[in-house]
C-alpha cells in the first residue's frame, strides 16, 4: 500500500465500520438480554450493576441484600434463600452473570456481571487511538524514516487488535445464540420506528384552574409592586403554566413591559442582568454590574412591568435581584417558580401567599395523556384500561406523563407493546420524583442505538441553556454520531434526528426562525440529569464544573462549565492524550487552563472560543480535527488537516489591524467556514497544490475578504453565504458573476454593497432567505427582488433609501412569507396592495419615523397573522390598529398587532 494519507485513511474507515458493527451489535443484544428478563429478574439483574466492575461479588451477602429489598418473592414451599439461589442460576443461564470461584460443594460462591460491551468499547477505543497516532506520526513526519517506523509500528499494533477482536466476536456470537433472533428482530422494530410523532407541546391540560388562580393575582387591583410564587417539584408544569400566562393576549395588552429570565440552580447575577437588560431594551449590552441593574431599573421605571423569575433556587438570589425592580404603585408585578417551599414563602406577600402547583389528577392526567398521544381522537378501548395503568404509575407528574407518551406514540398501538411498558414501570420504586427519573431512564433505554450519543451529548451543555441548534448539528457530525441515510446529506440527518428526540418529549424546541424552523432547542433539568449519568456510564461525554478538574484515564469527550470567579486546578493525567473533545463553555477562562489543551493530540473536537490563548501554534499539530473553534494570532495554514469539517476562527486581540490569511485550499471535507477580519481566507491562485473546488463547502462567512470572487468561483454547491465588505478591495461584478453560479444558494447575507444583484431572471433560483445591511438600494429597485422565485424571508437593516416606495400590481412576491425591515428613516408614503404579497404572514416594522400610515389593503391578505410594530412613528402605529379592527369587523380575528411603546423622541 502506498503512504498515502488518503490510503491511510481508507483503512481506518474500514477498521472503524468494523469495530463500529460489532459494537452495536453486541449492545442490541445485549439490551435484548435486559428486555426480556422475566420481571421478577429484572430488579435482581439491575441490582448487581452497583458493584464496583470486575468485583468478585459474594454470592451469600448478594443473596441477602436481595431479600432485604424484597426482590426475592415466595416460590412453593421453598425457603426465600433457595428461590434467590434459583434467580441467580438463572441470570447465569441467561449469560448476564458470570460464575466466580466455587465452593468445595460445588456451589457458587462468588459472582460478577458480564462486561463484554465494556470491553468491545475498549477494544475499539483502543484500535481507534493506535490508527489515529500513526495517522499522525506519518502526516507529521519530516522524513521518509520517520514515516517507515510509524507503519511498523501500526502494523504490529494492529495484530494485537486483530487477536482481540477475534475473541470478542467469539463472546458476541455466544450471546447471539442464547438469545432469540426473532425476538431480537421485533424488538428492533418496535424501538427505532422512525414515524412521526403526534406529540405537540405548550398544553395546559388540568392546569386550567391554576391559568386562572394566577391571571386574577396579576390583575387584582392592588397598587403595588406585587411577586406571585409557584411553587412545585421539578417537572410539575410551573415554567409551562408561567409562559401560558406570560404569552396570554390579555396580559400582555396589560403591561408595558415584560421581561424573561431563567436563574436555575447556580444564579448568575451578571448573567441575568444581561438578559433582563436583552429583554426589556431589545439590545445586548456589555458594561459593568452596576450599569446594567441601572439600565434595568431606569427601563422599567415609571411603566407598569411584568417580570418571570424562572426556577430560582436561594433567597440570596432574590435579594440580589430586589433591589433591580422600582416599586412606583403602578400594579407591576413578579411572577415567580421555583422548587423550594422556603424560597416562595421568602418572597410572597402577606395578601398572596404562595401558589401550589399540585399533581394532576387521574382524570386530568389521562385527559393529558390522551392529547398528546391522539390529539383529538379517542383511545382505542383495547388500550383504556391498559394505558390507564401506565398512566396512574406517572402519579400525577405532567412531565412523566409526556416522556411515556413520547414513548408510545413510537410504538405500534398494540395490546402487547402497551404490556411490555407497563410491566417496566411496575419494576420501579420510590418516591415520586425518584419514579420520574425512573421513568426517564426508561424512555432511554428505549431509544434507538443512532440517537442515544446524541441525546447524551446533550446533557453537557449547561443547565437551562438555549442551544443552538446549528451549533449542536455540526458538533454531532463531528463526532461522528450521524450516520448516512440514503442519499440526504448528514445535515438533514442530523435535523430529522433532533425532531425524534422531540418527538420523544426528551428535547424542548426554543425559539424559531424567521422560516419557522428551530434556532434553539433545550432539555429538562430532570432529563439533563439523566444524561449527565448515563454519559458518564457510557462514557460518550464528562462534564467538569468544579474547583478541581482532574483528568480520568478513560475520558475521551470533556466539557467544562467554568464560572468566571472560580479559581481552577487541572491534574490531567498521562492518558490525557486520549482526549478526542474538548469543549469550553464558560464566559472566562483562568490562566492556569490556557496550555492543557496542546496535551490533547488527538482531537477531533476543539471548540476553546472562550479561551484568551492564541491557538496558532496548537491547531496545525491536530491533524484529527473535525471541528474547531478558537482564537488565533498568526498566519495559519490548515493544509494537514484534512478531516476538518467546520472552522471558527476569530483574532486574540483586535488592537492589532494588521490582516493575516488562513489558508484552507487542501481541505476537501470543509462544510462551514467563518473567518472573520482582521482574519481572512488566503488567495487560491498562490496556494500550493490547492484544491480546484471545494465541493463539500455549503457555509461560508466572507469579512473584507480581497480574494472574495474566486473563492466565490471554487465553491459552487454552497448552501448559505454571508459577504461583509467595505468595498475598498473587490470586484463587485466579478462577484456577482460568480455568485450567478451558486444554483443551490438558499441563505444570503450582504453588508455594505451598493450593486443592485437582482435584475437576472435565473438568479438565484434556489434562494429563500435574503438579509440586506447597508445596502441603500432605492426603493423602485426593490421590484427587481420579486425575480428571486422562491424567497420566503426578506430582512433589510438599513436596506433601503428614499421617501417613497410604490409596488405595482404585477410587481408579485409569490411565496414571501416574512417580511421585516429596520430603520427605513427617510420613507414617509408607502403603495402596496395585498396581491403583492399574496402569502405574507409575517410585518415587521422598526424605526421608520416618518411614514404616514401602513397600506390599508395590507389587511386583506389571507394568510397574514402578525403586524410588528417597533419605534415607530404614531402614524404607523393608529394605522396597524386601524387594520386590524377592520379585520374583526370582517370576522378576521387571527391577525395580532404588537406594538411597542415609543421611543424616547419626537416622531411625526
Amino acid at each position: 500500500m502506498d503512504l498515502t494519507h488518503d490510503n491511510w485513511k481508507k483503512v481506518e474507515e474500514n477498521l472503524n465500520s468494523f469495530f463500529g458493527t460489532v459494537s452495536e451489535q453486541c449492545q442490541s443484544i445485549l439490551s435484548l438480554s435486559n428486555n426480556y428478563l422475566p420481571q421478577y429478574l429484572r430488579a435482581c439483574f439491575l441490582y448487581v450493576g452497583g458493584f464496583p466492575e470486575d468485583m468478585e461479588i459474594c454470592v451469600s451477602k448478594l443473596i441477602r441484600l436481595w431479600i432485604a429489598e424484597q426482590f426475592v418473592k415466595v416460590r412453593s414451599n421453598k425457603k426465600l434463600e433457595v428461590v434467590a439461589e434459583e434467580y441467580l442460576q438463572e441470570l447465569t443461564d441467561r449469560s448476564l452473570i458470570l460464575t466466580g470461584r466455587q465452593r468445595a460443594n460445588g456451589r457458587m460462591k462468588t459472582c460478577k456481571i458480564q462486561v463484554v460491551e465494556k470491553r468491545i468499547r475498549n477494544v475499539v477505543y483502543k484500535a481507534e487511538d493506535r490508527i489515529d497516532s500513526t495517522l499522525r506520526n506519518i502526516i507529521l513526519a519530516d522524513c521518509e524514516d520517520e514515516r517507515q517506523k510509524a507503519c511498523k509500528s501500526f502494523y504490529e499494533e494492529l495484530l494485537k487488535v486483530e487477536q482481540q477482536v477475534y475473541f470478542l466476536n467469539k463472546e458476541v456470537m455466544f450471546l447471539e445464540f442464547n438469545n432469540h433472533g426473532s425476538k431480537s428482530a421485533e424488538l428492533a422494530r418496535i424501538s427505532s420506528s422512525p414515524e412521526k410523532s403526534t406529540i405537540e407541546e405548550n398544553t395546559i391540560v388540568g392546569m386550567e384552574d391554576d391559568f386562572n388562580t394566577i391571571l386574577d393575582r396579576l390583575t387584582t387591583q392592588t397598587d403595588e409592586l406585587t411577586v406571585i410564587p409557584i411553587f412545585g417539584m421539578g417537572g410539575i408544569g410551573k415554567t409551562t403554566l408561567a409562559r401560558k400566562v406570560y404569552d396570554d393576549s390579555y396580559i400582555r395588552s396589560r403591561f408595558d413591559k415584560q421581561a424573561w429570565v431563567t436563574i436555575s440552580e447556580e444564579y448568575n447575577e451578571r448573567q441575568m442582568l444581561l438578559e433582563l437588560v436583552s429583554s426589556i431594551t431589545g439590545s445586548k449590552q456589555e458594561t459593568s454590574d452596576d450599569e446594567l441593574m441601572e439600565i434595568v431599573y431606569r427601563g422599567l421605571k415609571g411603566r407598569r412591568f411584568l417580570i418571570v423569575i424562572d426556577d430560582i433556587w436561594s433567597t440570596k438570589a432574590w435579594d440580589q435581584m430586589r433591589r433591580t425592580f422600582p416599586n412606583d404603585d403602578n400594579r407591576s408585578r413578579i411572577l415567580l417558580t421555583t422548587r423550594l417551599k422556603y424560597v416562595a414563602d421568602y418572597v410572597s406577600c402577606p395578601d398572596f401567599p404562595t401558589h401550589s402547583k399540585s399533581f394532576l389528577s387521574l382524570e386530568d392526567s389521562w385527559n393529558l395523556f390522551t392529547e398528546k398521544l391522539f390529539k383529538n381522537d379517542p383511545c382505542p378501548p383495547l388500550l383504556v384500561e391498559i394505558g390507564k395503568h401506565i398512566v396512574r404509575q406517572c402519579q400525577g407528574l405532567p412531565l412523566s406523563i409526556v416522556v411515556v407518551a413520547g414513548l408510545l406514540v413510537k410504538k405500534d398501538l398494540t395490546h402487547d407493546n402497551w404490556k411490555k411498558v407497563e410491566e417496566n414501570l411496575n419494576s420501579f420504586f420510590g418516591t415520586v420524583s425518584e419514579r420520574c427519573q425512573s421513568i426517564l431512564s426508561l424512555s432511554y433505554n428505549y431509544l434507538p442505538q443512532y440517537l442515544r450519543a446524541c441525546f447524551l451529548y446533550i446533557g453537557g451543555f449547561p443547565e437551562d441553556r438555549e442551544i443552538n441548534v446549528s451549533q449542536l448539528i455540526k458538533l454531532w457530525i463531528a463526532e461522528q454520531f450521524v450516520k448516512a441515510r440514503s442519499n440526504k446529506r448528514l445535515k438533514v440527518v442530523a435535523e430529522e434526528y433532533l425532531q425524534e428526540l422531540i418527538d420523544r418529549s426528551l428535547i424542548l424546541t426554543g425559539k424559531q426562525r424567521a422560516n419557522g424552523r428551530m434556532r434553539t432547542c433545550k432539555i429538562h433539568d430532570l432529563l439533563r440529569q439523566l444524561c449527565l449519568s448515563e454519559a458518564h456510564t457510557e462514557n460518550v461525554v464528562h462534564v467538569l464544573n468544579g474547583n478541581v478538574l482532574e483528568a480520568r484515564d478513560d475520558q475521551r469527550r470533556v466539557i467544562l462549565l467554568s464560572k468566571y470567579e472560580e479559581k481552577y486546578d487541572y491534574r490531567p493525567r498521562h492518558s490525557s492524550g486520549i482526549v478526542r473533545t474538548f469543549i469550553s463553555m464558560g464566559v472566562a477562562f483562568p490562566q492556569e487552563m490556557r496550555s492543557i489543551v496542546s496535551q490533547f493530540k488527538l482531537l477531533k473536537v476543539l471548540d476553546a472560543l472562550s479561551i484568551d490563548y492564541d491557538f496558532s501554534r496548537v491547531i496545525p499539530q491536530l491533524v484529527h480535527l473535525r471541528y474547531v473553534a478558537a482564537k488565533i494570532e498568526e498566519a495559519l495554514s490548515l493544509a494537514k488537516l484534512r478531516n476538518l469539517q467546520t472552522v471558527i476562527l476569530r483574532r486574540l486581540t483586535l488592537l492589532d489591524k494588521l490582516e493575516q490569511q488562513v489558508d484552507i485550499w487542501r481541505m476537501s471535507e470543509i462544510r462551514n467556514l467563518d473567518i472573520r477580519w482582521p482574519l481572512y481566507i488566503s488567495n487560491p491562485l498562490e496556494a500550493e497544490q490547492a484544491l480546484c473546488l471545494l465541493n463539500n463547502l455549503q457555509t461560508l462567512y466572507l469579512y473584507n475578504s480581497p480574494f472574495a470572487a474566486e473563492i466565490i468561483r471554487r465553491t459552487p454547491n454552497l448552501k448559505k453565504l454571508k459577504i461583509f465588505d467595505d468595498s475598498k478591495h473587490q470586484d463587485w461584478p466579478a462577484i456577482l458573476d460568480f455568485l450567478s453560479l451558486v444554483q443551490d444558494l438558499e441563505t444570503l447575507h450582504i453588508q455594505n454593497m451598493k450593486w443592485m444583484i437582482f435584475s437576472g431572471d435565473n438568479f438565484l433560483p434556489n434562494l429563500k432567505h435574503l438579509t440586506l445591511t447597508c445596502t441603500y438600494i432605492p426603493w423602485e429597485d426593490v421590484k427587481l427582488l420579486a425575480n428571486l422565485p422562491n424567497l420566503e424571508v426578506l430582512k433589510g437593516y438599513h436596506a433601503f433609501d428614499g421617501t417613497y416606495w410604490k409596488l405595482d400590481e404585477d410587481i408579485v412576491f409569490h411565496k414571501l412569507k416574512y417580511l421585516r425591515l429596520i430603520h427605513c428613516h427617510d420613507l414617509e408614503r408607502w403603495e402596496a396592495g395585498h396581491a403583492n404579497f399574496p402569502v405574507l404572514e409575517h410585518l415587521i416594522l422598526d424605526s421608520f419615523y416618518n411614514l404616514e400610515e401602513i397600506p390599508e389593503s395590507i389587511g386583506e391578505i389571507m394568510t397574514l397573522k402578525l403586524i410588528r410594530i417597533k419605534w415607530c412613528g404614531s402614524a404607523v402605529k393608529i394605522s396597524a390598529k386601524k387594520i386590524q379592527q377592520e379585520q374583526q369587523s370582517l370576522g378576521n380575528y387571527q391577525l395580532q398587532v404588537k406594538i411597542s411603546p415609543k421611543k424616547g423622541r419626537k416622531m411625526k
